[in-house]
């Protein structure tokens, strides 16, 4: 996806730390995607940027698109990530650099890593599903695969499993004993939690993670805090167990892994380590180098904006400066 906002001014909560135990629920905000699509961004925010190595969550949906076009994002360019779609409604088309043409639909998982670079597209089939609703995530790359070669997966089947009242599909990582079968290149988890019942339920945690738990549909509630759609509850680090209550037939995700201690400068969308790193991304972008052409897709490819006139700054995961 096309990420082309500037944060806005929020200020630090209390009790937000790498190793704090303590929920904090942060607060999203609506951005428009394109022109038919608008979505709930979680992360990154000035005070929580980074749950793991997750640095960007976008919740779209539940949209309904019968008489819309859906989900049009024209061609554009990603450094230094991975992107992982997941769909509850719908169905998107994935066009990219690299020759992939690849529908993903409702309990599929598509994960492109840009590595050095990579361009694609993502678009409603002509044809498409009445709703559409679904979350798309980065993952920042660590050193060197950033700088390695693009690649894309399209993971039909993923680990799913009963534990109590609660269904549990493994996106990413390792999780319940489970691992899911898409590369990850940091301790990382993805999970999506579907809640059948309204007992409590209780998750083993890894104290080694940090974590964050979104809901995508209904609500659930973890450390007194109710979490509904619109928002992020940050669950630190140092846990052993989670522990909530859901509306039957909400559907939660739960994010996590071990704190991505590498400094990053995120803009538009590259993921990087400097200013320069970034702009001459951007060079390579707009000159036509680099990020090759995306297959099947005629429509022209999205510009760049123009870089601030500061240099940009490498944020840690808090949303800290380095340098």
């Amino acid at each position: 996806m096309d990420r082309t906002e500037s944060l806005p001014a929020q200020t630090l909560p209390p009790g937000v730390g790498a190793t704090d135990p303590g929920s904090v629920l942060l607060p999203g905000h609506d951005v428009p995607l394109g022109r038919y699509t608008t979505v709930r961004r979680l992360l990154p925010q000035r005070q929580r940027r980074m749950v793991g190595a997750w640095c960007f969550v976008d919740h779209f949906g539940p949209d309904d698109v019968a008489e819309r076009p859906g989900m049009e994002v024209p061609p554009h360019p990603h450094t230094g990530l991975q992107t992982v779609t997941w769909l509850l409604d719908g169905e998107i088309l994935h066009r990219d650099s690299l020759g992939n043409v690849q529908p993903i639909r409702p309990g599929q998982l598509n994960v492109m890593t840009s590595g050095r670079g990579i361009a694609h597209s993502e678009r409603s089939p002509l044809v498409h599903p009445p709703l559409m609703h679904g979350v798309q995530l980065w993952v920042a790359l660590p050193d060197p695969a950033r700088a390695g070669d693009p690649d894309f997966d399209h993971h039909a089947e993923l680990p799913r499993w009963r534990d109590g009242d609660l269904d549990l599909t493994l996106l990413v990582g390792e999780f319940g004993g489970e691992r899911s079968p898409a590369v990850a290149y940091t301790p990382l988890v993805g999970a999506q939690i579907e809640v059948r019942g309204a007992a409590p339920a209780t998750l083993p945690l890894r104290p080694d993670f940090e974590y964050g738990l979104l809901a995508m549909s209904g609500s659930a509630e973890s450390d007194g805090v109710t979490v509904a759609p619109g928002a992020l509850l940050y669950l630190g680090a140092g846990r052993t167990s989670l522990s909530l209550t859901g509306a039957p037939g909400s559907r939660l995700l739960l994010l996590g892994g071990a704190p991505f201690d590498e400094p990053l400068v995120m803009w538009w969308n590259f993921v990087g380590r400097s200013h320069d790193e970034v702009a001459a991304a951007r060079e390579d972008w707009m000159a036509g180098r680099r990020f090759g052409t995306v297959a099947d897709d005629p429509a022209p490819p999205l510009p760049a904006p123009a870089l601030p006139t500061t240099r940009l700054k490498a944020r840690d995961r808090s949303g800290g400066l380095h340098g």
